[in-house]
């Protein structure tokens, strides 16, 4: 063997030494970050026992309630909070059923907007040949995000923390359907608008529902929900049709 093989199988050897050592620093780096990180030697087992807590524990939903609910009621002294959050959430429940079973029918009782909303995602689903699934849904907490007066309409968002074991079916033409990825658990977050909004149509040119009048005694109307005048006390028939009503869910 000559004097230039024997470098090169020294210089070979230099080089596999050093890299062994390179090796060894990472992994001792690796695992004190995941000691660090998680409590444990393995980082993929600490990514994993990270997963799972994520799974099992609610979103945080913005809790906006205690400054928004006195505007709201002093604008509408009728409205129950609990009776909107109920039909709510019973609305996103009906909802993501509808988008399970492709079947907007499910959905009779919600509004013109939010089943417009529900059949584009089923179409949606469709077209890419798949069939979601929300089982054992839960919803932990809903709370008031947001109270926006807006020129023709008001609008309240709700915001739920939900848990539904979720997944997809591919439906290929011809064959059952197919599991695509495993069942998993998911929390996540639904905001949900109510708007009340103004039928324009009983209404003069310009006219809003912060300009409504009493019939008689002519004195403006301050509060939208009002049915009797605060200066006579005369019965107020509303000029402005309102409803609330569920017009839109929008994850995230």
């Amino acid at each position: 063997m000559g004097m230039s093989q024997n470098v090169l199988i020294i210089l070979l050897l230099v080089m596999l030494a050093g890299g062994a050592g390179i090796y060894i620093k990472i992994k001792r780096k690796i695992r004190m970050i995941s000691r660090l990180a998680f409590g444990t030697d393995s980082l993929l087992e600490g990514i994993k026992s990270q997963e799972d807590r994520l799974a099992t524990t609610p979103k945080s939903v913005s809790g906006m309630t205690s400054l928004c609910l006195p505007q709201i009621q002093r604008d509408f002294p009728e409205f129950s909070l609990a009776e909107f959050v109920q039909k709510s959430e019973n609305l996103l429940k009906a909802s993501l059923a509808a988008v399970e079973m492709q079947d907007t029918a499910l959905l009779e009782q919600a509004s013109e907007d939010l089943q417009n909303q529900i059949q584009l995602r089923i179409q949606d689903d469709r077209r890419r040949g798949i069939r979601e699934h929300f089982q054992r849904m839960k919803v932990h907490r809903t709370e008031i995000a947001r109270y926006q007066k807006r020129e023709s309409c008001c609008v309240i968002t709700l915001q739920s923390a939900v848990e539904y074991e979720y997944w997809q079916d591919e439906l290929r033409e011809g064959s059952g359907p197919g599991e695509l990825p495993e069942r998993r658990m998911k929390q996540t977050r639904y905001n949900m608008e109510l708007m009340y909004v103004q039928d324009v149509s009983r209404l003069q040119p310009g006219q809003t529902a912060a300009v409504a009048v009493c019939p008689q005694c002519g004195a403006p109307v301050s509060r939208l929900g009002s049915k009797y005048c605060e200066y006579c006390g005369s019965g107020i028939e509303t000029v402005n049709s309102r409803v609330w009503s569920l017009a839109r869910i929008q994850e995230g």
